[in-house]
């Protein structure tokens, strides 16, 4: 549609009953914005995953709240982004696992049989479910003063919403980042292009699709689309995927994708997409081009900033980059900034985390800081991908020790069939954990288990004393402790064991 009827409408398929449900959750065309305060102890620009986060917290405790959101409630995370990709993820697993049962002793009787159409409406019903958590009515039942509209600061303690002035003590801005469109010609207006914005709208499954960015989403999405029938071509200016991610992890990755038929061009530049689908790239001096029925943008997501007042506000930009301290404070004394638009670190999670030290900040003398989080990620490819701490090029070799298990002696995960490992850096000399890799089934689950090491300062030798259940993949972290352990066994220790062995005889 050349138009859309509100901000974000171009996500969603409004003749569906799914959709239709999900817009009358998270921007309600009827809508009534209320009486404003005369004051509020914050008002929230953003309801996404940050903003939802910092105005049921804050209200919680009982401080007077407003939520401002223009587009949808919710947020990337429902909409756009966690939500939807991983019922697709699902989709294409459990068509991956039809088409591979054999080694398991599955025989079927003709060839395997998939729906897209079927899947994306699990998908969207499943979206619409979900939103009522974020819905617009679910926040007001909480004493929270919701406002649907574009909201604008227009003083350093006032922020405009329609004909709504909220005067605020402290206030958050939380607007997200969206997709990075690069000024490449074809890309804007072009009907084959997509971004995470507009490809959950998709009802028909793209016979030859093109990916570029071999990123988290990029190789999420490549993955479960050639699964689902797709021909996938995956281009990238990188030498390789995934990367902020373990480069070993990063290559079992993508030989489970090639596998699944997905093919990679690293070191491609993209040029221009036609407006019939062919897209031009060069890799070194050669030119290259292929024809794709959709292309997918996936390169990375650039901060909300535009149109809301910040300069009114005192809120300084850097190049184009919000200013913000460890306290997750702007350039104002009164307002703070959480989520996305921070720029670093873009996760559900770490907005939910960012939220958490706002509210202690702005409404309380708290002192929390960015710093001192400790911020898991995970890429839900198959197998997942998942890190925590220092990415691995940043770890220097002269102060670090490394621990590896592999899968292949990993007792439940032999019997699975999956390939994967742990892997842990610890500080030379001790059982700190400074960093950690899983690459494997589950692996976004088995990473929260160092990410609460790390945050509370436990080393290697506490998961050789922990109890795990047997067989189960957690057992991997167990032997990890385990040969963290054998080092301490050293010449010396041995000989004093040699002798009170020969003493106690």
């Amino acid at each position: 549609m050349s138009a859309t009827p509100f901000e974000g409408a171009e996500s969603l398929l409004l003749d569906d009953e799914h959709d239709a449900l999900l817009a009358a959750r998270v921007h309600p065309l009827e809508w009534r914005d209320p009486e404003p305060k005369s004051r509020y102890h914050l008002v929230v620009l953003g309801g996404g995953t940050a903003g939802l986060v910092a105005a049921a917290g804050a209200a919680g405790l009982g401080a007077k709240v407003a939520l401002v959101e223009r587009a949808l409630l919710g947020g990337d995370c429902l909409n756009t982004g966690c939500v939807p990709s991983k019922g697709v993820i699902r989709a294409a697993k459990a068509v991956h696992a039809a088409r591979n049962g054999e080694r398991f002793g599955l025989r079927l009787a003709g060839e395997v049989g998939f729906d897209f159409g079927a899947a994306m409406a699990r998908m969207r019903s499943l979206r619409a479910h979900i939103a009522r958590h974020d819905s617009a009515e679910r926040f007001a039942s909480l004493g929270i003063d919701v406002f649907i509209g574009d909201g604008r600061f227009t003083g350093p303690d006032r922020l405009q919403v329609g004909d709504a002035s909220l005067r605020f003590k402290r206030a958050v801005l939380a607007t997200g980042a969206g997709p990075l469109v690069p000024p490449i010609p074809g890309l804007v207006g072009n009907p084959h292009v997509l971004t995470s914005d507009t490809l959950f709208r998709l009802t028909e499954l793209p016979r030859r699709l093109v990916v570029v960015g071999a990123g988290a989403i990029g190789s999420e999405m490549a993955q479960s689309f050639a699964r689902m029938g797709s021909e996938v071509t995956v281009i990238d200016m990188a030498e390789r995927g995934l990367g902020n991610d373990d480069p070993d992890a990063a290559a079992l990755v993508q030989r489970s994708m090639e596998a699944d038929g997905v093919t990679f061009h690293f070191g491609a530049r993209l040029q221009r997409v036609d407006q019939d689908g062919t897209v031009h790239w060069t890799h070194g001096d050669d030119d290259v081009s292929a024809r794709a029925d959709a292309v997918l943008l996936a390169i990375g997501r650039k901060p909300r900033l535009t149109g809301l007042g910040l300069e009114e506000a005192g809120v300084a930009l850097d190049g184009g980059r919000l200013v913000s301290d460890d306290f997750m404070r702007t350039t104002s004394k009164r307002i703070y900034a959480a989520g996305d638009v921070v720029g670093s670190h873009q996760f559900t999670h770490a907005a939910d985390a960012h939220s958490r030290i706002v509210i202690g900040n702005a409404l309380f003398p708290g002192r929390g800081r960015k710093s001192r989080l400790t911020i898991p990620w995970a890429t839900y490819t198959d197998p997942e991908v998942a890190h925590v701490g220092p990415r691995t090029a940043e770890l220097d070799p002269a102060t670090t020790e490394t621990f590896t298990i592999d899968f292949a002696d990993v007792d439940r995960t032999q019997l699975e069939g999956e390939e994967g490992f742990v892997r842990a850096h610890v500080k030379r000399g001790s059982d700190t954990l400074l960093a950690a890799t899983v690459v494997g089934p589950e692996a976004g689950d088995l990473i929260g288990v160092f990410s609460l090491m790390i945050g509370e300062g436990l080393g290697l030798g506490s998961l050789a004393r922990s109890v795990m259940p047997y067989p189960s993949r957690a057992m991997a972290l167990k032997q990890l402790g385990d040969s963290w352990n054998r080092t301490r066994l050293t010449e010396g220790r041995k000989n004093l064991l040699q002798r009170w062995f020969d003493w106690t005889l």
